[in-house]
Order: C-alpha cells, then sequence, then structure tokens
C-alpha cells in the first residue's frame, strides 16, 4: 500500500483532495500527500503568529540545541533510508543523494555550532558629552514567523537550509516544500517533532493550489520568506510581500567557465563534466557555459563529449547510476527543443542530443552554439553542455557576463594574474579557480546577483537573516 503523509499542521482540516507523489524516472507512485485549502493556510499562519507573540513561550537557546543535536542523531541512524527516499522522489541518483544527506546532517549540526557562538556586540559610549554614562550592547531575537517555499532539485538539503535555521534562530516556521517531492520535507520534520520540537513550531503543508500557496507568503503575519526557484516566481511573489517582510530568494544562472589557453585540462575536465550532468544539469549553479581558447576549444569540447558519453544514464535507485531522470516528462521534451534550435542554428553537436526514454535525455555537449539561441541565453536546467571558442580573454568575460542572470562562475588556469583578472571583471557572487561551478559547501555565503536572486544563503547566513540584532543602552551615573 501506498503511504500517506497526513496534513502536518495541528488542529487543522483540509477539505482539499490528496496529491499521489510519482517517482519522475517510471512514474511509479510512491505516497499521497494530504493537502492545505485556504482555512488549513490560515490555521498554520494563526498558530505561527500566536507562538511569536507569546514570549514567554519562546524556546530557549539550549532547548534548541537540545533539539537539533537529537535531529542530527536521528538523521545519523537514518541516512541510508533518506538517501533512498531522496534519490526515488527526485531522480537524482543515489550515489549523489547519499552526499545530499551527508550534507543535510552536516547543516543540522552547523545549526548547531553557529548557535553556541552566537553573540552580540557592545556599541561604542562616552565617546561624546551626549553618550556620557551610558552602556549599549545587542543580543539577537527572532525576526518573526518564517515562510519557506522551496524547489525539487536537492528534496532534503534545501529544507535543511530553509527550516534548520529558523528552529536555531527560534521562529515559528511554516514550510511549502516543491509538491512534487514533499517527502524528504515531511520526513525532516517528522524527525524534528521526534527529536522534541512542538509539532507547532515547524508546519509543513503542500498547498491545495497557486491561490492558497500565495496566501501563505503574501500575509502580513508573515516576518521572513526564503524562497528557492525560478525567478519569475520568486520576483512576482517578492512584489507582493506585506510591508516589513523580509526575504530571500535564490533563483537559477546559466553558470560560465572561462578556460585559459595554459590550463591543466587532465585535471579540470573531469570536474566540469561532473559540474555539467551532476543530476542532469538540474542545478542552479550547473556547468552550462564554457568560453575556452580557441587553441584548445575543440580539444576541450571533445574530451568532454568523450567522459559525458561514458556517464551512466538509469533508474536514480542503482549505485551504478551517475545521470538519473529529469524531473518532468515534459522537461525532457523540452531540452530537446532547445538542442534542436542550436543545432539548427549551427552548433556541433559532439555526444547526445537524444531522448534515451520518456524520463532521460543524453548527455548533450553542443559545440559554439549561436548567442541568441535558447541554450545560450536561458538556464538549461538539463544535462547540456556548451563548448565557445574565444581569441582574446575579455571578450570571453564579455559574453560572460552578457546575461541579466549571475550567481556562481569559474575559471581554469595555471597563471595568477589570469585567474585574477577573471575574479575582477566576472560578474558573480563567487568564482572557482581550477574547479566546476556548482561547487558548494553549506557554511560558504551562497548568493544569485541581479535576476539570480536576493539575499545571501547559507547556513549561517540564513540564521543571521532570521534574527533582529536588539539593542540595549543603559544609562547609569556609575558608568
Amino acid at each position: 500500500m501506498l503511504q500517506e503523509f497526513p496534513l502536518m499542521i495541528p488542529d487543522a482540516s483540509s477539505a482539499s483532495d490528496p496529491i499521489l507523489v510519482t517517482a519522475p524516472y517510471d512514474e511509479a507512485p510512491i505516497a499521497t500527500i494530504a493537502t492545505g485549502d485556504s482555512g488549513a493556510i490560515d490555521t498554520a499562519l494563526a498558530t505561527a503568529e500566536r507562538l511569536y507573540k507569546d514570549r514567554h513561550g519562546w524556546l530557549t537557546v539550549y532547548r534548541r540545541v537540545e533539539i537539533l543535536e537529537k535531529t542530527h542523531e536521528i538523521m545519523a541512524e537514518r541516512a541510508a533510508e533518506l538517501a533512498l527516499e531522496a534519490a526515488r522522489e527526485g531522480g537524482k541518483p543515489l550515489i549523489d543523494s547519499i552526499v545530499e544527506v551527508d550534507r543535510a546532517i552536516d547543516g543540522v549540526k552547523l545549526c548547531i555550532e553557529a548557535l553556541r557562538s552566537q553573540h552580540g556586540s557592545e556599541i561604542p559610549m562616552n565617546a561624546t558629552p551626549a553618550s556620557a554614562n551610558r552602556i549599549a550592547f545587542t543580543r539577537h531575537e527572532p525576526i518573526g514567523p518564517v515562510v519557506s517555499v522551496s524547489a525539487f532539485n536537492h528534496p532534503l538539503n534545501l529544507i535543511i537550509h530553509q527550516v534548520a535555521p529558523a528552529v536555531a534562530a527560534g521562529c515559528p516556521v511554516i514550510i511549502k516544500p516543491a509538491a512534487i517531492t514533499p517527502l524528504s520535507c515531511m520526513r525532516f520534520v517528522g524527525i524534528l517533532r521526534e527529536a522534541g520540537l512542538p509539532e507547532e513550531w515547524c508546519q509543513a503543508v503542500v498547498p491545495s493550489g497557486r491561490e492558497q500557496s500565495e496566501a501563505l507568503v503574501v500575509d502580513p503575519r508573515v516576518g521572513f520568506f526564503s524562497f528557492i526557484g525560478s525567478a519569475g516566481v520568486g520576483w512576482a511573489l517578492r512584489s507582493k510581500l506585506a510591508p516589513g517582510t523580509r526575504c530571500a530568494l535564490e533563483h537559477g544562472g546559466a553558470a560560465p567557465v572561462i578556460i585559459a589557453a595554459d590550463a591543466d585540462l587532465d585535471d579540470v575536465l573531469p570536474l566540469l563534466t561532473k559540474g555539467g550532468f551532476y543530476h542532469a544539469g538540474q542545478v542552479c549553479v550547473s556547468v552550462q557555459r564554457i568560453f575556452a581558447h580557441a587553441s584548445i576549444a575543440r580539444e576541450v569540447a571533445t574530451r568532454i563529449a568523450g567522459l559525458a558519453d561514458k556517464l551512466a544514464i538509469g533508474d536514480p535507485t542503482s549505485e551504478a547510476t551517475e545521470v538519473g531522470p529529469l524531473i518532468r516528462h515534459g522537461e525532457v521534451t523540452r531540452v530537446e527543443e532547445w538542442v534542436a534550435e542550436a543545432t539548427g542554428g549551427g552548433a556541433e553537436l559532439l555526444c547526445g542530443g537524444a531522448k534515451i526514454s520518456p524520463s532521460c535525455y543524453a548527455c548533450t555537449v553542443l559545440y559554439d552554439p549561436p548567442g541568441d539561441v535558447r541554450v545560450s541565453t536561458n538556464e538549461i536546467f538539463g544535462p547540456v553542455v556548451c563548448v565557445y571558442p574565444y581569441d582574446d580573454i575579455d571578450e570571453a568575460i564579455a559574453r560572460a557576463n552578457s546575461l541579466p542572470v549571475a550567481f556562481q562562475a569559474a575559471v581554469c588556469t595555471r597563471d595568477l594574474d589570469t585567474m585574477l583578472h577573471v575574479y575582477r571583471h566576472i560578474d558573480a557572487s563567487a568564482v572557482m579557480v581550477n574547479d566546476h561551478t556548482a561547487f558548494r559547501v553549506d557554511w560558504m555565503p551562497f548568493a544569485g546577483l541581479r535576476q539570480s536572486g536576493h539575499g545571501v544563503g547559507g547556513i549561517h547566513h540564513s540564521l543571521h537573516d532570521m534574527q533582529i540584532e536588539k539593542m540595549m543602552v543603559i544609562r547609569s551615573r556609575s558608568i
């Protein structure tokens, strides 16, 4: 029998129908999830507001640490189970889902470490006659109810980044997972409750429709809104937020890599191949556009194609699979159309370029696509890597900077001046040297620029955003 996940909003009921969750690889049914109608959404918000306004009932720092420590322990015990479920519901190969779960477990530990080391600061006084006989300092308080809206491509680790810092900050949190991959989220919320978090402090809901989803986000009771997903949806929701609601948005990009003529290709090409085809390219900082010096561009493209051809594509729950399915069958058709547009415009197809099944697309390398086709101008979010030759590095940087998105980028070179030149001139929030653009550890800042996002992600940064720094100024003749 299919597992049934009930509504995770205390004291709420919903008249809306549950949804069926299926595996993207073969559309096999996995579970059913209860959905929240307008009444359930309002109950969740009312509960979160009530908890925040009752300062006597706030969870102490030591209690939050205890809950997160127990959460870390339970997740470590169930790591294999969590990885298999994430692979099945999201399509990321098991070998990579295991890494995702390890990161998620460490993310909880990072919240604990951040809480134990967090402190306020002293504000200078007695520096002028007006500030005499005073001392001032700050402490941290929760910002208010947090509403988080998550994406499908990292079904557990994204939830950790959006929920665990809220718990650490002492904020009541309501999490809306992607409707297509909600199971890892529900598991994590269940683990938090098992670890001792009162269920009202972390509620999870898949709204019954777009109207209910928007109502959850734009309500004036929301103190902080965390969003991971498409730019169109994220910016539209930000424009409708209630006055005073703060937010962080993480969207996608079209990550550029600049390869200089002196690059160590034996070292970097396997990394770039991994960065381009990891999770079938469904990562916001996947390697997408490689600008290689004209003297080596053909070799770069040919060798990446050779590596890509050897990647095992198929069932994400198999330990042998290196590249899994796209999240929906319609995405396979979309990628196929984009590749056909590029080759029709003159791009050279070096490998791939075809459906393998209704859910899987072959790892594809295109050489020198036109600058105006979609694979060159938009985020592919599929297993496609484009290689473009260049003669002048500033020309390559200009092409890399030509899009309205900017996230992470990379430069491959053995020359210090070249790497510093690219670092200074390329539009990016982070520049990797001799590595792929998808590199990330969970304590580093992770930020999209321009249309790629707003604010800074990363465990410590999210924890900071979900708190206020409250100052006290004491006047005393004894100071």
